[in-house]
C-alpha cells in the first residue's frame, strides 16, 4: 500500500526539472510515466468489476452439473502465485547507488572544467593587446620561442622559414 501512495504523489514534472534531465533520459522517463499512468487506468478499471463468480447462474443454464461442481472447486481452490521480488529490487537499488555515484562524478568533472574554462576566460580578458607585448616578455610566456631563434641564428639564418610565402617580401629593395 505505501507504493501505491508513494507513485499517487509523485509529481512527474518536478522530477524531470528539478533533476534536469534531458534527451533521451527524459523521454524514457516520460515512456516510463505513460506506462505507470496506462497500468494505473487498467488497475482501477478492473478493480471496478465483479470479482465474484456467480456459480448458480451458471447451474441454471448448464446440464451437466460435474463440469461445474468441478470448477468451482478448483476456482475456490486456486491461490495466486506470489513472487520474491526483492531480488530484483536489491539490483534496482544497487544500480541506482551507482547512477548516482557515476552523475556525482561527472558532475565533479564538469564542475573543475568550469573552473579551468572561467579562469581562461578571465586570462583572455584581462591579457594586454598584442601590440603592448614586449619580446622579452612573449619569450617569458613561450620558451622554446627564445630555443628556436637561438637555432637560427647560430646557423646564420636571420629570417623565419615560411614567413615571405605567407606575408610576402616587405622589403622595399
Amino acid at each position: 500500500m505505501a507504493a501505491r501512495s508513494a507513485a499517487l504523489k509523485l509529481d512527474w514534472a518536478k522530477v524531470t526539472t528539478s533533476l534536469g534531465l534531458r534527451g533521451q533520459t527524459a523521454s524514457s522517463l516520460q515512456a516510463f510515466k505513460k506506462r505507470n499512468d496506462d497500468a494505473r487506468r487498467k488497475v482501477q478499471v478492473l478493480s471496478e468489476q465483479p470479482q465474484t463468480v456467480d456459480f448458480s447462474h451458471y447451474r441454471s443454464i448448464l446440464k451437466n452439473q460435474a463440469v461445474i461442481d468441478e470448477i468451482e472447486k478448483r476456482f475456490t481452490a486456486f491461490k495466486p502465485a506470489t513472487y520474491d521480488v526483492s531480488r530484483q529490487l536489491k539490483a534496482i537499488e544497487a544500480f541506482e547507488v551507482e547512477a548516482v555515484k557515476n552523475a556525482e562524478a561527472t558532475k565533479h568533472k564538469v564542475d573543475l572544467e568550469l573552473k579551468d574554462l572561467e579562469k581562461t576566460l578571465k586570462n583572455i580578458e584581462e591579457a594586454r593587446p598584442f601590440e603592448d607585448l614586449t619580446v622579452d616578455e612573449i619569450a617569458a610566456a613561450e620558451p622554446s620561442i627564445d630555443e628556436k631563434t637561438s637555432k637560427l641564428v647560430s646557423k646564420g639564418r636571420w629570417s623565419v622559414p615560411g614567413y615571405k610565402e605567407k606575408f610576402g617580401d616587405l622589403s622595399v629593395l
